[in-house]
């Protein structure tokens, strides 16, 4: 069964940094040998958005919004993807979610219908 937990997620003040953790199951990388995984978040209101994703092979994609501030890794060995999220602003707040993809360009297209796994959430605040 694949499972990804999410953590890291709390509230920062405008212009502060955090890095967001998503350990997956062993099981998704022994199913897998070619994947992708990102990170999505929605806000209060809105729709869900993708905001970063990586492909096996490390190849990344970001939304404009987030680019040059937000960096997307994978730990192999530890079976864990990072959100390394700095000079955060307010409209960064929202839900962070995890996801995964089952073949090396699904997640990579940052589209929600795309990615077949997803974590429960974690919560980022930032404050003016």
């Amino acid at each position: 069964q694949v499972q990804l937990v999410e953590s890291g997620g709390g509230s920062v003040q405008s212009g502060g940094s955090l890095r967001l953790s998503c350990a997956a199951s062993k099981y998704f990388y022994s199913r897998y040998s070619t994947y992708s995984m990102a990170w999505f978040r929605q806000a209060p209101g809105k729709q869900r958005e993708g905001v970063a994703a990586i492909g096996s092979d490390g190849r990344t994609k970001y939304t404009d919004s987030v680019k040059g501030r937000f960096t997307i890794s994978q730990d192999n060995a530890k079976n864990t993807l990072y959100l390394q999220m700095n000079s955060l602003k307010p409209e960064d707040t929202a839900m962070y979610y995890c996801a995964a993809g089952g073949d090396h360009f699904g997640c990579l297209l940052l589209l929600t219908v795309t990615c077949n796994y997803w974590g429960q959430g974690t919560q980022v605040t930032v404050s003016s």
